[in-house]
C-alpha cells in the first residue's frame, strides 16, 4: 500500500499554506461546527488565531442525521470562511459532502472527508485527482485497516497530501456521542507515515471531556487536534453541547502546547 509504512519508512509532513502538519509540529484546528455568519466566523477566527490555532476550521456543507436539521449556509458560508482567511492568515479546512461541490472549493486549503463519507469511493477518488490537502476522518464503524484503504484510494490518484483524524467510534456506550480511540493514534503511526490527528468534539459530544481526550491524543503521539470552537454554545446551530467556549479553548491550548514541549523531552 502507499500509504503504508513499509512503502514509506520516513513520516509524511502535510505543507498547508504557512503551516505544516506533522514533523514535529503540533497542529491545532478550531472553529465552530457550523459558519452562522460572517460576525460569528470572523470574531472566532481572530479568538482562536490570537490563542494558538493554526487553522481554522467551520461547516458550510453539514450532513445531519436528520434532515430537518441546519444543513448549513453552503456557498455563503465558503465566502465567510475566505473572508475570515484573509483577515486572519489562518489556512481553512471545511467538509466536501458531495463531488459536486469541489469546484467551489478552489480557496478552501484542506478538504474534509467526513466520518459519514469516509467509503465514499467517488468522491475519494475525486479529492485524490487534486493536489489539496485532504483531512479524512476515520468512520464510526470502520476498522485500522479500512481507514488506511480509503486514504489508498486518495494516493493512488496521485494526491499524497493526506491527513489522518481520529473522531471516535461507535460501541455499546450511550453517555459519550461516540468513543474516543485513544490506540488509533499509535497503531496507526505503526502501520502508516501520514500524520494523525484527533477530534475529541465529535469523540464524545460533551465539552467538558474535549480538553481530556484532546491532551490523551497529544501523550499518545497524535500530530494534533480538532476542536469545535463557538463564542456561544448555547445558541449554536449545530453542536453546542460539544463545542468549547473560547476562555475553555485558551485554556486548553496552553495546556495541550506545554504538554507538547514536555513530550520531546520525553
Amino acid at each position: 500500500m502507499l500509504v503504508s509504512r513499509e512503502n514509506h519508512p520516513a513520516d509524511s509532513v502535510i505543507k498547508v499554506n504557512n503551516t505544516t502538519v506533522g514533523g514535529g509540529n503540533l497542529t491545532i484546528i478550531a472553529g465552530p461546527c457550523s459558519v452562522e455568519s460572517e460576525e460569528q466566523i470572523l470574531n472566532i477566527a481572530r479568538a482562536v488565531k490570537e490563542n494558538g490555532a493554526t487553522m481554522l476550521r467551520g461547516g458550510a456543507f453539514k450532513p445531519r442525521t436528520s434532515p430537518y436539521s441546519f444543513q448549513g449556509l453552503g456557498k455563503e458560508a465558503l465566502n465567510y470562511l475566505s473572508i475570515a482567511k484573509k483577515e486572519t492568515g489562518l489556512p481553512v479546512i471545511t467538509e466536501i459532502t458531495d463531488v459536486r461541490e469541489l469546484e467551489l472549493f478552489d480557496d478552501i486549503d484542506v478538504i474534509q472527508i467526513g466520518a459519514r463519507n469516509m467509503q465514499n469511493f467517488a468522491l475519494l477518488k475525486e479529492v485524490g485527482k487534486s493536489s489539496k490537502p485532504v483531512l479524512l476522518k476515520r468512520g464510526y464503524s470502520s476498522t485500522y485497516e479500512e481507514f488506511l484503504y480509503s486514504a489508498e484510494y486518495i494516493m493512488a490518484e496521485g494526491n499524497e497530501n493526506i491527513i489522518l483524524c481520529e473522531r471516535g467510534i461507535r460501541t455499546f456506550e450511550h453517555y459519550t456521542r461516540n468513543m474516543v480511540d485513544i490506540a488509533c493514534v499509535p497503531v496507526i503511526k505503526k502501520m502508516s507515515h501520514l500524520p494523525i490527528l484527533v477530534d475529541a468534539s465529535h469523540g464524545t459530544g460533551k465539552h467538558e471531556l474535549v480538553e481530556p481526550l484532546s491532551l490523551a491524543a497529544v501523550a499518545a503521539g497524535a500530530d494534533g487536534v480538532m476542536v469545535e470552537v463557538h463564542d456561544n454554545p448555547d445558541e449554536a446551530l449545530s453542536d453546542g453541547s460539544q463545542s468549547q467556549t473560547v476562555a475553555r479553548y485558551a485554556a486548553m491550548t496552553e495546556k495541550l502546547r506545554k504538554l507538547h514541549e514536555m513530550m520531546k523531552e520525553i
